[in-house]
């Protein structure tokens, strides 16, 4: 180790970690990483070549006291109890006015609490989603920091190097106080469930409904990516049809068991939705869809017990465009429910979001970056007080054009029995959302039937209880 004061800190040397610190020296900033795995050390030592800007240690008080002041360390770690670990053995060797910056997707209670325990010691605390993988990390990553606004401007000029661009904009900036970025991550992560799930629905429909092969289907997505859907996910889909078979033949996709895992940032998503009484089935169902998914021998059982009904003769260009508009539709109410959910957030726990700039900010980068993002910052952009983008002007033509189409979709997945829960959600969603009078009158009623639990009416103020 050179005697260097280095201008950023990194602790976690993994993958995503390693291809973080090799992008901050990549732009001209010194990078001390730490790790108490020495093969780990030893690779980032090896890959990032020039020890005068990136070097690494197995010694934490050697990685404290090689950092320039204010020191700026970030942690990519899994979250949970190591993030406090890490903590707690930083903490002796820090002094006031440093900065902890947790990379990870950590539970925004987790980080609200960190930041209260930290501001006590004078240490500040980021909570700091990092979306974009691996690949993400090393080539600019969407970026999004929550914490002390002054705090963040020793921070800035690295973060805004280091991330992702759009037309020359970094795909990162100040969200708001305390945990503010790692919850925008979180919802980030809904809708990359609902966003996924769709995608793969209408795959299914494409490929068992219609008959498409691997071939048709890559360019069907590929096709869809020069359009209005081009985005990162129907990308990667184009390519992932195109795969051969390393360890058998035919595509790699048709060997993949269809079990899909997940990490709990999409139930976390669900779960404080319905904490803050705001609607997102269609992430909701996503959610659902994996635990499903991992119901795997009871399914096949299930298969064999029920008959199927045959698929109706389909126009495969119909088709086509039937599910490009549906498509289209449901990464709108995608996009739409997870950012009403920000909306209710940030008045709810005092962030302060602004959402233009959140749609902005995930443009490149990030997993869920689409071209819709553009008119979704223009929208917010004009009403800034907007919270549901259904009642966006620009939005009204988009999506009415689309429903016809959505309506047929489903109707022709239900006469073939192929599973669309995702897209019939959303459609849901959206006709109960547009719906001036919904049956939830009977409900009260009921309610107040039972249980005494009183009613509204439509003709008078008041509250209203009936003998039944």
């Amino acid at each position: 180790m050179q005697n260097t004061q280095y201008d950023f800190g990194l602790i976690g040397l993994g993958v995503m970690g390693r291809n973080f610190i090799l992008n901050v020296a990549d732009h001209g900033f010194s990078a001390f990483g730490y790790d108490l795995d020495r093969e780990k050390v030893d690779a980032l030592k090896e890959e990032g070549g020039d020890l005068n800007r990136v070097d690494a240690t197995q010694d934490l008080a050697t990685f404290v006291q090689a950092l320039g002041s204010p020191r700026k360390i970030m942690l990519l770690v899994p979250a949970g109890k190591i993030v406090d670990q890490v903590i707690d053995q930083l903490l002796p060797h820090l002094d006031q006015g440093d900065i902890i910056i947790d990379g990870g997707n950590s539970f925004f209670t987790d980080t609200d609490r960190r930041d209260a325990y930290l501001s006590e010691k004078g240490i500040h605390f980021f909570g700091s989603g990092v979306s974009g993988g691996a690949k993400g990390a090393r080539r600019g990553p969407s970026i999004m920091p929550g914490g002390n606004r002054e705090a963040y401007e020793h921070v800035r000029p690295i973060f805004e190097a280091v991330a992702a661009k759009f037309q020359g904009e970094p795909c990162v900036a100040y969200l708001g106080p305390k945990s503010a970025g790692n919850y925008v991550k979180m919802v980030h992560n809904g809708i990359e469930y609902a966003m996924m799930q769709l995608t793969s629905e209408v795959y299914d429909l494409l490929h068992r409904g219609a008959g498409l092969s691997n071939d048709e289907l890559h360019q069907v997505f590929d096709s869809w990516n020069k359009g209005r859907l081009q985005s990162f996910l129907v990308e990667i889909t184009a390519e992932i049809f195109l795969k051969e078979d390393e360890l058998g033949n035919g595509r790699l996709v048709d060997m993949i068991l269809d079990k899909a895992k997940q990490k709990g940032t999409g139930k976390w998503t669900s779960q404080n939705a319905m904490d803050l009484g705001i609607p997102v089935p269609t992430i909701d169902m996503a959610v659902s869809m994996r635990e499903i998914s991992a119901l795997k021998a009871d399914r096949e059982k299930a298969d064999a017990l029920y008959s199927h009904p045959e698929m109706p003769a389909l126009d495969k260009e119909e088709l086509i465009s039937l599910s490009e508009q549906a498509l289209y539709f449901a990464f709108i109410i995608s996009y739409t429910q997870g950012l009403h959910q920000l909306a209710a957030a940030s008045k709810e726990y005092g962030y302060e979001l602004n959402l233009s700039q959140i749609a902005k900010i995930w443009r490149a980068g990030c997993i869920i970056r689409a071209g819709l993002l553009t008119d979704i910052a223009e929208a917010f952009e004009a009403k800034p007080e907007l919270e549901n983008l259904l009642l966006a002007p620009g939005f009204v033509e988009k999506v009415q054009g689309t429903l016809d189409a959505v309506r047929k979709t489903t109707q022709l997945a239900i006469a073939g029995g192929i599973a669309m829960p995702g897209l019939l959600t959303t459609i849901s969603y959206f006709d109960a959302f547009s719906s001036g009078r919904l049956p939830l009158n009977l409900i009260q009623a009921q309610r107040d039937h039972f249980g005494s639990h009183t009613y509204e009416r439509i003709d008078r103020e008041g509250i209203f209880h009936t003998e039944w």
